[in-house]
C-alpha cells in the first residue's frame, strides 16, 4: 500500500512538473498594447490611476503536499524578457512563506519549495515577485503577485465526533428503526478528488443492527430483541474515505446500545401453592407471611397487585402490596376460631398494574396462586353469650330476687368450667350479689330509684383450672319505677284573702310534685278533704293541667272574727297504686286596698283603728299595764295561799273531803285533776273551744247523736277518741280532755265518815289498826267512843 501510494505521489508530482515546464514563459507584453485606463483618486493626491504595462506577467502554481522527496520540491520559475541571460537582473521573492518556505534563485529564479507543506494547515500562499538590475538597482519589472497553491492528498483519515456514542430503544422494536446517527469528518478536500468522500460500514453489532453507509444511521436489524434476554449491545462503526475504495483511510467509533423495558412479560408465581399458619388469637391486621410474583420487567412494568379472587377464607384474609418489593402481605381480617374453622384456603392473583396494550394478544397479563392458611389452638379465655347485658329490674324488687343472668363458656375444645364474680370496685354497696356456678344475679340489699335510677356493674368470668383465664363484661341494671310516693305540693305557698274579698275569686293556684317518673307522664288531682268538701269559705277547682286553684265562696272576710283559715287539700295521681297526700294551706286575712294589693295582715291592725289619737294610744298602754299587774298580783297571792297548811286544826274535817276525794297520789296530792267533767258529758259538749289547739271554726263536726243520752264515761270516751281520729286538723298528742277516764268502781270501800251518819250503830274500825301506823291513828279518831264528842 505504501509502495502503491509512494508511486501515485512520484507520478502526480511529475505530472505537475512537466506541466510547470511546458507553460509558456512569461511572455512579454507589446509596449504600445493599449490597458484600460482605470481612472480614479487616490486618497494621498486625487491623481489619476492608469493601469501600467508590465513586461512579465505570473500564472498560478501548484504544489503537492506532503513531499517526502531526498531533495527540495521544484515549484516554479520565474522569467522576464529584460532578462538577457549575462546575470544582470537579481529577482527577488517576498511574501507567505518567503525566504523560509520558498526558496528563489536570485540569477535563474527558480522557485523551490524548502520544507515539506500540509494543505489542512494552510492551503493557499500569496507571494510577491520583482526583478531589479543589479547595477542600478532599478526594477525592470513592476512587482506583481502570484499564488502557490498546495494539492491535496489522501493523508488524512475520517473522524467522528464522538470517541464513544450512547443510545436506547425500546425492547421488540422492529426491524429498520432508527437507534442514532454517527457523523466522522475528513479534513482532506472535498472539492479535490475522493479523499474526504466517506462511507460508513458495520464492524461489530450484527446481526443486531446496520449501518446507513451514507448517512451513518444505526437502524435495527432482527425483530423482537428482548431485553430480558440481551439488554446491551456494542456496536463499533467505520468510516473509510476514497468512497471506501482501497487504499482509503478510515477511523472508527463504539455505539453502546441499550433497549429499554416495555411490559411484554406478565407475572408468574414461582410456585403455585403456599402455606402459612396463624394462631387463633391474631388480632385483625396481623401479618402471617408475604409471596411474590416473578415479572422480568422493570420499573413500573414490573409492578404488581395482588387480591384474593375467591376461596373459603376470602372474608377472614386480607392481602396487600408492598410497594417496595411487590410483594404480597397476607393479613388476618377477621378474628379466627380454632373451634370453628381450622383450615383456609385462597386463591390470591398477580396482576400487573400498568399492562401495554401492543402485547395483550399474548394472553392475560397476570397469575394466580392457591394460599392455604392453618389456624393454630389456643388456650383462650371465656367468651359471654353477648357483648353487654341489660337487665330491667322493679324497684319494689324483694332482696334474694334473681334479676337477670349471664352466660360465658370455654371456647377451646376442652371446654372448661365456669365460675362468675361480681367486680367490686363497680359496686361498692354490694347491692348486687351472683350464683358463681350458674351466673345468676340477684338483689342482696333494697333498691330505690329515686336514688340511684341506674346501676353499671362489672361481671367477670373465670376458668376454674385457669384462674389466669377470665373475661369480664359490663352489666347495666335499669330499676323500674314503682309508684311508691304521694305527690305533695311543689312549694310552700303563703296564700292571703283579702277582707273585702268577693266570692268566686281566685287567691291561690297551686301545683303539685312527685318523685316517681311514670311512663305516661304526671297526672295529677286535687279536691278537699272529704269531711270539709262543702267549706262555707274556700272551694278548689282542679285546673286539669296539674295545678288547681283556691277559690273564695263569700263576699267579705274579717280579721275580727278569724284572722288564718286552715284549708286541707288532698293530691291524688294516676300511676297504680294511686297515691295520695293532703297538703294544708294556710290563708291569712289580709287588709288591701280597692286593686287587691295587701297592704296590712297583722293583728295590731285590728286593735287601732285609723285616726287614733296620741292620748287615746297612751291610755290604751296604761290599761294594758295595769291588767299586767293585777295578773302579777293575783299570781302571787294564789301561790301563797297554797303554802298555806292542808289542816289547820284537827277539830276541821271539811279539808279531809278535798284531800281525799280521789285516788290519786296518796295523802300527800292535793293537786288533783278534776274529773268532774268526766262525770257530766252534757257540760263537756257545752264547751266549743280545746285548750290544747288554736281555736278554729271552721272544723264542723258533725254529730249524730246527743253526747247527753249516753251517761257512760267510758262510751263517751271511746267516742271522742273516734272524732278525734277522724279530725284532719287534731295535734299528734294526747289531751286529758279527752282521754282522761278514772275506769270501773274501786275495789275499795269508802273512807268517808259522811255516811256513817246514817248507820244506827258506831262502826268498827280496828281493821285500820292493820293497815299500817298512818292509818291507826284514823282509826282512833273514828272507833273510839269519844269520837262524836270530839
Amino acid at each position: 500500500m505504501m509502495r502503491t501510494y509512494s508511486f501515485l505521489t512520484v507520478l502526480l508530482w511529475s505530472c505537475m512538473f512537466h506541466v510547470i515546464h511546458m507553460m509558456p514563459s512569461p511572455k512579454r507584453t507589446n509596449k504600445h498594447s493599449y490597458n484600460e485606463r482605470i481612472t480614479g483618486l487616490s486618497k494621498n493626491d486625487g491623481k489619476t490611476l492608469h493601469r501600467t504595462k508590465r513586461g512579465w506577467m505570473w500564472n498560478q502554481f501548484f504544489l503537492l503536499e506532503e513531499y517526502t522527496g531526498p531533495d527540495t520540491q521544484y515549484v516554479g520559475k520565474l522569467h522576464t524578457d529584460q532578462d538577457k541571460g549575462d546575470g544582470n537582473l537579481k529577482y527577488i521573492l517576498t511574501g507567505d512563506g518567503a525566504g523560509s518556505l520558498f526558496i528563489i534563485d536570485e540569477n535563474t529564479g527558480d522557485i523551490h519549495a524548502a520544507k515539506k507543506l500540509d494543505r489542512e494547515e494552510k492551503s493557499l500562499y500569496v507571494l510577491r515577485a520583482k526583478a531589479i538590475d543589479r547595477k542600478t538597482g532599478r526594477q525592470v519589472e513592476p512587482e506583481s503577485e502570484f499564488i502557490i497553491k498546495i494539492h491535496d492528498i489522501n493523508d488524512n483519515e475520517p473522524k467522528f465526533t464522538k470517541d464513544m456514542y450512547i443510545a436506547s430503544i425500546p425492547e421488540m422494536s422492529g426491524v429498520g428503526t432508527s437507534v442514532i446517527q454517527v457523523t466522522a469528518t475528513d479534513a482532506d478536500d472535498a472539492n479535490y478528488g475522493n479523499s474526504a468522500k466517506v462511507v460508513y460500514s458495520i464492524l461489530q453489532g450484527q446481526p443486531y443492527f446496520s449501518v446507513d453507509p451514507e448517512t451513518g444511521i444505526i437502524k435495527t436489524a432482527l425483530p423482537d430483541m428482548s431485553r430480558e434476554n440481551r439488554e446491551q449491545y456494542q456496536v463499533v462503526i467505520q468510516a473509510k474515505d476514497m468512497g471506501g475504495q482501497m487504499g482509503g483511510l478510515s477511523g472508527t467509533t463504539t455505539v453502546n446500545i441499550t433497549l429499554t423495558d416495555v411490559n411484554d412479560n406478565p407475572p408468574r408465581f414461582p410456585q403455585s401453592t403456599y402455606q402459612f399458619s396463624s394462631p387463633e388469637s391474631a388480632p385483625p391486621g396481623t401479618p402471617l407471611g408475604r409471596i411474590k410474583a416473578n415479572d422480568p420487567d422493570v420499573g413500573e412494568n414490573a409492578e404488581i397487585e395482588y387480591n384474593i379472587s375467591n376461596g373459603d377464607g376470602s372474608d377472614m384474609f386480607d392481602i396487600i402490596t408492598d410497594k417496595d418489593t411487590q410483594e404480597g402481605i397476607i393479613t388476618v381480617k377477621k378474628h379466627l376460631d380454632f373451634e370453628n374453622k381450622k383450615l383456609y384456603t385462597l386463591r390470591v392473583e398477580a396482576t400487573n398494574t400498568h399492562p401495554d396494550p401492543r402485547f395483550l394478544q399474548l394472553g392475560p397479563f397476570k397469575d394466580t396462586a392457591m394460599v392455604k392458611i392453618s389456624v393454630e389452638d389456643i388456650d383462650e379465655p371465656p367468651v359471654f353469650s353477648r357483648p353487654w347485658y341489660l337487665i330491667e329490674v322493679d324497684e319494689d324488687a324483694k332482696e334474694g330476687n334473681i334479676i337477670g343472668q349471664v352466660v360465658a363458656q370455654d371456647p377451646d375444645i376442652t371446654k372448661n368450667a365456669i365460675k362468675y364474680s361480681v367486680d367490686r370496685h363497680t359496686d361498692l354497696d354490694r347491692i348486687f350479689n351472683i350464683y358463681s356456678g350458674n351466673g345468676s344475679l340477684f338483689i342482696s340489699k333494697a333498691l330505690d330509684r329515686e336514688e340511684t335510677p341506674w346501676h353499671n356493674i362489672t361481671v367477670i368470668a373465670t376458668e376454674i383450672n385457669n384462674p389466669k383465664q377470665s373475661s369480664q363484661i359490663p352489666v347495666f341494671i335499669r330499676i323500674l319505677d314503682i309508684n311508691d310516693h304521694a305527690p305533695e305540693f311543689a312549694k310552700y305557698y303563703e296564700t292571703f284573702v283579702c277582707e273585702n274579698a268577693k266570692a268566686g275569686q281566685l287567691i291561690q293556684t297551686v301545683s303539685a310534685v312527685d318523685k316517681d317518673e311514670p311512663p305516661r307522664g304526671h297526672k295529677f288531682f286535687f279536691e278537699l278533704v272529704p269531711e270539709f268538701a262543702v267549706h262555707p269559705n274556700f272551694s278548689i277547682v282542679d285546673n286539669k293541667d296539674n295545678t288547681a286553684g283556691i277559690m273564695t265562696r263569700r263576699n267579705g272576710y274579717s280579721r275580727n272574727k278569724m284572722s288564718t283559715y286552715l284549708l286541707p287539700v288532698i293530691i291524688f295521681d294516676n300511676d297504680y297504686p294511686i297515691q295520695s297526700s293532703t297538703g294544708t294551706l294556710t290563708i291569712r286575712v289580709c287588709a288591701c286596698d280597692s286593686r287587691g294589693n295587701m297592704q296590712s295582715c297583722s293583728a295590731e291592725a285590728l286593735l287601732l283603728p285609723a285616726g287614733l289619737s296620741t292620748g287615746a294610744l297612751v291610755a290604751i298602754l296604761l290599761c294594758i299595764i295595769i291588767l299586767l299587774v293585777l295578773v302579777v298580783l293575783f299570781t302571787a297571792l294564789k301561790r301563797q295561799r297554797k303554802k298555806e297548811p292542808l289542816i289547820i286544826s284537827k277539830d276541821d274535817v271539811r279539808d279531809n273531803i278535798v284531800t281525799y276525794n280521789d285516788e290519786g297520789g296518796g295523802e300527800e296530792d292535793t293537786q288533783a285533776f278534776d274529773i268532774g267533767t268526766l262525770r257530766n258529758p252534757e257540760a263537756r259538749e257545752e264547751s266549743k273551744m280545746r285548750r290544747d289547739v288554736i281555736p278554729e271554726t271552721i272544723f264542723q263536726i258533725r254529730r249524730t247523736a246527743p253526747l247527753w243520752e249516753n251517761i257512760d264515761v267510758q262510751d263517751f270516751i271511746h267516742r271522742r277518741l273516734k272524732e278525734n281520729d277522724l279530725d284532719p286538723a287534731a295535734p299528734p298528742y294526747d289531751s286529758l280532755a279527752t282521754y282522761a277516764y278514772e275506769g270501773n268502781d274501786s275495789i275499795a270501800n269508802s273512807l268517808s265518815s259522811l255516811e256513817s251518819l246514817t248507820t244506827e250503830g258506831n262502826q268498827d274500825y280496828d281493821y285500820l289498826s292493820d293497815w299500817g301506823p298512818r292509818f291507826k291513828k284514823l282509826a282512833d279518831m273514828y272507833g273510839g267512843e269519844d269520837s262524836d264528842r270530839d
